[in-house]
């Protein structure tokens, strides 16, 4: 199977509110990809595409790239029947794809890919939580309990002004 990868930042974020699987090694997020209006070929593109994402927590980059090496490949052999040809697709790295057999790291894709495409059977994550719209009540959204008094003209101004609160030692 060809790979073909997500490389943009945007749509990263964009696969970020679909449906998610998690497993020990990794966790799966999927979104069906929207046509997208003056990119060419991007509307027909016959192939699911994949995101691959492993923090600095997990070591350095040599671990780094051979967890992503790994999930590559687990994704080369095993994806294929299981993925859907308008759908992307994100794996979030965890410390055990490192270190779990080839053959169950294929097991897991192949489970969460299944699982993302079940009905009911993914785990969705809230709009809220992926910076979306806030279910507060609309006299609540942008206010927290510590920027209430602080005036918003801009980001310099929200930090003078938070430097300058009562009781907070200055670096005068």
């Amino acid at each position: 199977m060809l790979l073909v990868t997500i490389k943009r930042r945007a749509h990263f974020l964009r696969v970020r509110g679909g449906a998610r699987w998690s497993c020990a090694s990794f966790a799966l997020e999927a979104r069906q990809r929207p046509a997208e209006p003056g990119v060419p070929g991007q509307a027909d593109l016959p192939r699911s595409r994949f995101g691959f994402t492993v923090t600095k927590k997990l070591g350095n980059a040599v671990v780094r790239n051979r967890i992503k090496r790994r999930l590559r490949e687990a994704v080369r052999h095993s994806a294929s029947p299981h993925s859907q040809p308008t759908y992307d697709y994100v794996l979030i790295a965890r410390e055990a794809a490192l270190k779990r057999r080839f053959a169950e790291l294929q097991n897991d894709l192949q489970t969460a890919l299944q699982r993302v495409h079940a009905k009911g059977g993914a785990k969705t994550v809230p709009k809220a939580a992926t910076g979306g719209p806030s279910q507060l009540p609309q006299s609540e959204v942008g206010q927290s309990s510590t920027t209430k008094s602080l005036p918003a003209k801009s980001p310099h101004a929200v930090g003078q002004a938070v430097r300058n609160r009562p009781g907070t030692p200055s670096s005068d």
